[in-house]
């Protein structure tokens, strides 16, 4: 039996150990390939997990995601985010859920109908599985913060756009015009469910990260100006796997990023407008690829190291695709971040910008 003083010894050190344990944990970010659909797993220093989009149906996305989720030790996933509702990005969800099973859903609405407007549909059948996951269910408004624990360092993931609506800006916000307003021109309006993205950034000490789903040009603009109610961030992942009818050059500008990551297919996303709007930005110091676009000349992508997937699997070749991903470790005080390509054996570190 232990003594009163051996107990407390004991316990003081636990305590201990459980401090220093909770120092070395970091911020981790997996990029997973949906062949251009959409998935991104986040495990926090709490190991608290959140997938941002749930890539396609039909086993493959889904297999992927939930290979990741298993590597990263996760026995579920706590927090789904669907972004918009578009097949590529919830399609694999309750795939997902049959496999790893979920906390709770973070939703906008779901339709009434097809949610582009068209008449003949398959949506309604394509969305009966996604309804039928066990899981709570949390609307997406702009403004609302996803509960994530934090430890020693402050972890905040916020909404700041959904359904075609902002937040406010701040009274520091209030302050600023953006002197980039209005300096491109607008694109026709887009009319399906992409403009209704959600949008968010993650928060970890200084470290700042934003996923905005498939949001297109003309919302992009409304969401850094007249004011930029985004900030800046160190990580973009670009909008819309790459399309040019995103990446509006006056979000990157606005936002600039010091690592834009693009979560692309060969043939899907990746394309001339969006590379262009990145290497426009002067912030970018680096840009990694989840594949290399076949869309642009080979000299147009990021160097090969940079890339995870090479080559031009498509169609039913895609399977073949060995899905590498992309990873990102953020220290423990958000002061520094580590973007990984492991299947070219390439890593770097950089600083955060606050």
């Amino acid at each position: 039996m232990k003594t009163p003083l051996r107990l407390s010894l004991t316990l003081l050190a636990a305590v201990a150990l459980a401090r220093a344990d909770q120092k070395t944990k970091t911020l981790d970010f997996h990029w997973i390939d949906s062949e251009g659909g959409g998935s991104t797993l986040i495990v926090t220093p709490e190991g608290e997990s959140v997938l941002i989009d749930t890539g396609n149906p039909g086993g493959r996305d889904p297999a992927r995601i939930v290979a990741a989720a298993k590597a990263a030790g996760l026995a579920r996933i706590d927090h789904v985010i669907i972004t918009h509702w578009h097949t590529d990005h919830f399609g694999g969800a309750a795939e997902v859920a049959q496999q790893i099973p979920f906390g709770t859903i973070h939703q906008r609405e779901i339709p009434a109908g097809d949610p582009d407007g068209r008449a003949a549909s398959s949506f309604p059948i394509q969305i009966k599985p996604f309804r039928d996951i066990p899981a709570k269910r949390a609307a997406i408004v702009p403004g609302s913060v996803i509960p994530l624990k934090s430890g020693g360092t402050k972890l905040e993931l916020r909404c700041l756009a959904a359904d075609q609506k902002f937040v406010e800006p701040t009274a520091a916000q209030k302050k600023h015009t953006n002197p980039l307003a209005g300096t491109v021109a607008a694109k026709p309006k887009d009319t399906s469910d992409n403009a209704n993205s959600a949008v968010y950034v993650l928060t970890f000490g200084a470290f700042r990260f934003f996923a905005g789903g498939d949001l297109t040009w003309n919302l992009e603009e409304q969401l850094v100006a007249p004011h930029n109610l985004a900030g800046t961030v160190d990580v973009y992942q670009t909008n819309h796997h790459g399309l040019e009818v995103s990446n509006h050059p006056v979000l990157v500008r606005s936002l600039e990023p010091t690592v834009v990551l693009m979560n692309n297919g060969p043939k899907k996303g990746g394309q001339p407008g969006a590379f262009a709007a990145v290497r426009g930005a002067t912030s970018v110091q680096a840009l990694y690829q989840i594949h290399q676009s076949h869309n642009v000349p080979a000299e147009t992508n990021a160097a090969a190291e940079f890339v995870a997937n090479q080559g031009n699997l498509t169609g039913a070749d895609a399977a073949k695709c060995p899905a590498h991903l992309i990873r990102m470790s953020v220290a423990p005080d958000g002061r520094n971040y580590t973007v990984s390509v492991p299947s070219t054996g390439h890593a770097r570190t950089f600083r955060t910008k606050g």
